[in-house]
């Protein structure tokens, strides 16, 4: 029996999908893969399959379950936590996520956008006054999320370098040990943050106060009256802190290489910036930055004329998922044209990006912005030298060297 592909991959082209994926979406929605540690484990490329699944009660979340699939193997250590929101069920992850829903609803997040406007105005401010060229990753891309998710949070952005090294380590680590390590230090720091703002909520802040934000309502509102403990809400920080920063930052700097890249892409969304919200939702389609949404079957589950046994491992790839011709006719295309909002890149079910209306206020903002404010912008290196993340983390680039005006 010839082995099952291995996955993940890394992409050979920073907004394509590895080539190994497409003979399987071609085979057909459900096939078998390898993993890092030689285990399988079924791979959803199908639209209808993955959507199916997503909301199928069947299908745990639960990483700490020991048949759940790990796609590398800095993770392993992984399993001595529970991970909140993403690696638990319900009723566990319907509390969670209902403590934080009015934090990340739609009025919420457009009470947000003159606060996040003032971030991007500001860092584009330094971009052009420093003049070119920029590395656009550390000076944009990445602390536009990181700035915006600290003022939410209450989270002190003089520690950003720390913190955004430890979900560098946590996410990209070499190995577990760095990989677990990064996660322990991180939680530490979180949980004497969480300790300060409990403090100072029963009328003691002292001299380290720290900013006020979500984690202080918490703290007051859900850790007081015990609805939280305290590490629960570490937990939770810990998961806000990260995606908060890291899948943005991704897809901004993806996002922009992306429509460098399509001239004719840019010039159509250039002549008509109306359009942004239609284009950041087809670069997330596009894009699909965070390809692997991993489960366990709890139950055999028949999908496609095939049969999930309890235990298997299933793996749904957003990357291929959201290239499916059926749904997306040339979907292989960018097209920011495209009404591409049915796309599986924020997953789907009860286990959806909480921070999807976040995550899509901030890309327009900073989109529309950095492209009417440098219309010039161009790469300043040639694209194949421009360094990608490998296949098996967040998808995104290292850095994003540009310039404008003339030279």
């Amino acid at each position: 029996m010839a082995q099952a592909t291995p996955f993940p991959q890394d992409r050979t082209c920073p907004y394509h999908p590895p080539t190994g994926y497409r003979p399987l979406s071609e085979q057909g929605p459900l096939n078998r893969v390898t993993l890092y540690d030689d285990s399988e484990a079924w791979l959803v490329t199908g639209h209808a399959e993955a959507q199916a699944l997503l909301t199928d009660p069947r299908l745990s979340a639960d990483r700490q379950n020991p048949a759940f699939p790990l796609l590398a193997r800095r993770f392993e250590l992984s399993r001595r936590e529970p991970l909140a929101l993403l690696g638990v069920d319900d009723p566990l992850h319907n509390k969670q996520r209902r403590t934080l829903i009015p934090t990340f609803g739609v009025k919420q997040v457009a009470a947000m956008r003159p606060g996040i406007q003032r971030v991007v105005d500001e860092l584009l401010d330094a971009v052009l006054a420093q003049g070119p060229p920029a590395e656009l990753v550390a000076a944009f891309a990445l602390p536009v999320p990181s700035i915006v998710i600290c003022e939410l949070l209450g989270v002190p952005y003089a520690d950003h370098d720390f913190f955004e090294e430890a979900s560098r380590r946590i996410l990209r680590g070499a190995t577990a040990e760095d990989s677990e390590a990064g996660r322990l230090e991180l939680m530490d720091y979180l949980g004497d943050l969480v300790d300060r703002k409990a403090k100072a909520a029963g009328g003691h802040p002292g001299r380290d106060a720290t900013p006020e934000g979500v984690l202080d309502e918490l703290v007051r509102d859900r850790l007081g009256d015990g609805t939280l403990d305290r590490d629960e809400l570490v937990r939770l920080a810990l998961i806000l802190l990260i995606a908060g920063h890291e899948t943005t930052a991704n897809m901004i700097s993806l996002g922009t290489f992306t429509l460098l890249e399509h001239p004719d892409q840019l010039a159509a969304l250039r002549a008509d910036p109306e359009r942004t919200r239609d284009a950041v939702e087809e670069l997330l389609r596009f894009l699909s930055i965070a390809d692997g949404l991993v489960r366990v079957a709890t139950e055999d589950i028949e999908v496609a004329g095939r049969t999930i046994r309890a235990d298997d491992g299933v793996i749904l790839s957003a990357a291929t998922v959201n290239r499916d011709t059926t749904v997306y006719p040339g979907a292989d295309d960018l097209d920011v044209r495209r009404n591409a909002r049915h796309h599986l890149a924020f997953g789907f079910g009860i286990h959806q990006c909480l921070g999807q209306n976040l995550a899509r206020a901030e890309l327009e903002i900073a989109l529309h912005s950095l492209l009417a404010r440098i219309p010039d912008l161009r790469l300043a290196v040639p694209a194949d030298e421009i360094r990608m993340k490998p296949g098996d983390t967040i998808q995104g680039l290292v850095e994003l060297p540009v310039t404008w005006g003339r030279g």
